[in-house]
């Protein structure tokens, strides 16, 4: 006989599950159930806890947002702090936790990126960024890269470089060119004429794709040679995700425009920026300011929690973590592949965002509900389903590591002996 407890935590699950059914996304709703996704309730540090009282280690991370963790305190109590005096702004009087993130950001860019556009996620941050090249350059047509991700609003979904979210939202935005990542030769065919090239450090939609040494570095000299703006978007790849504080820092590149989300508040509100040089900026809206602007956007409460997170970032010395942590989460989730050669196609990365490609999808199908029943959340990669990403918060410590390569191991085993050899 159930205890009164057991039978609330079913009601409870039941409830949530047929509410996600009937009014938010049906099929989206079957898929997570069959799954074993539970209803989450709390979650700190590494972990999530659902409504049985299960803990999970989340070693996907909010595809990126939880670089501090969870509910990490320093930008709780911020955010609690700004919430006794202003959550939302006036927009029509200056405030201060806007400057202040601004000029944070301004001093943590490279080179000479200074200007600061808030949003409120990572595809305004982009939308932002197409509309500033256009405008600066008074050109029109735009560059980016076969399998990129940069979002599903109009612009950035049609910079995005994967056909099925593209085909059946057409006609997109006109004037859209798109090369394959990593190859200089068909860039610099695209860029005469063009505004801009948007291009990820790390295409990690894309399933964990990571570049030649020294692509970045072309794409410099070739945006430079074409009078091309070099946007990157470092929504996902930004804020110590690969091991660097930028994606960019790797070649040692700077960007005309940089694009940044997901991990700018901590996990706590949500915001966006799109981070340009000053002439860019000024070709622009240097003579119509409010030709592009967002009501959310800069609010004080994002605004302090960016803060907070910056700060916590650089004191907390999570970039260094994550490129320390994130080579060994790479050289145990190798030695995985090395044991499951029938399953493991390769295993890539760079910092604490690492891809386990699969010989098959199906073997997805075993592997990732099989993680989640012994407490682990992993997530397939947006544009290539054949790709575990593994993206854990930067705070993530050796020991969580360890545990999640256990439960791998055990779920690839599972996969192998249920499955067997499977084809693409």
């Amino acid at each position: 006989m159930k205890t009164h407890e057991a039978q609330d935590q079913a009601s409870l699950f039941d409830v949530v599950y047929a509410a996600y059914k009937e009014f938010i996304n049906p099929p989206l709703a079957r898929f997570m159930k069959i799954a074993g996704s539970g209803v989450e309730v709390r979650a700190r540090g590494c972990h999530v806890y659902d409504h049985t009282g299960k803990a999970f280690l989340d070693f996907c991370g909010g595809y990126g947002v939880f670089t501090l963790g969870y509910m990490h305190p320093a930008v709780v109590e911020a955010v609690r702090g700004q919430l006794d005096s202003m959550a939302l702004s006036s927009r029509v009087m200056f405030n201060a936790q806007t400057a202040a993130l601004a000029k944070a950001l301004a001093d943590l860019a490279p080179g000479d990126l200074k200007i600061s556009f808030f949003s409120n996620s990572g595809t305004e941050a982009v939308e932002a960024a197409l509309k500033l090249a256009r405008l600066s350059t008074k050109r029109k047509h735009l560059v980016s890269t076969f399998n990129g991700y940069h979002g599903k609003t109009m612009g950035s979904l049609t910079a995005t470089g994967r056909d099925i979210f593209r085909e059946k939202f057409e006609p997109l935005v006109p004037e859209f060119e798109h090369v394959p990542y990593g190859d200089l030769e068909s860039l610099e065919r695209a860029l005469p004429g063009a505004a801009a090239f948007i291009v990820e450090p790390v295409q990690c939609e894309g399933g964990v794709v990571v570049p030649p040494d020294g692509y970045l570095r072309g794409v410099r000299e070739l945006c430079t040679k074409h009078g091309a703006l070099f946007i990157a978007d470092e929504v996902q790849t930004g804020l110590g995700r690969t091991g660097y504080l930028w994606g960019v820092d790797y070649d040692g590149v700077v960007p005309d425009v940089m694009t940044a989300a997901k991990g700018l508040s901590g996990g706590v509100v949500p915001i966006g920026a799109t981070i340009s040089k000053t002439d860019v900026w000024m070709r622009a809206f240097g003579d119509a300011p409010l030709l592009h602007t967002s009501t959310f956007g800069g609010n004080p409460l994002a605004c302090t929690a960016g803060l907070a997170a910056l700060d916590v970032l650089v004191r907390e010395h999570l970039v260094e973590k994550s490129k320390t942590q994130g080579a060994y989460l790479l050289e145990q989730a190798q030695t995985l592949a090395r044991r499951y050669p029938e399953v493991i196609v390769e295993v890539r990365g760079r910092g604490l965002v690492a891809g386990v490609e699969l010989r098959s999808e199906g073997y997805g199908g075993v592997i990732i509900p099989e993680c989640v029943k012994h407490g682990l959340l992993v997530a397939y990669t947006l544009n290539q389903q054949r790709v575990i990403r593994l993206e854990p918060p930067l705070v993530v410590t050796r020991a969580e590591i360890d545990q999640a390569i256990e439960i791998l191991d055990g779920s690839f085993a599972k996969a192998r002996a249920k499955l067997g050899a499977l084809s693409a």
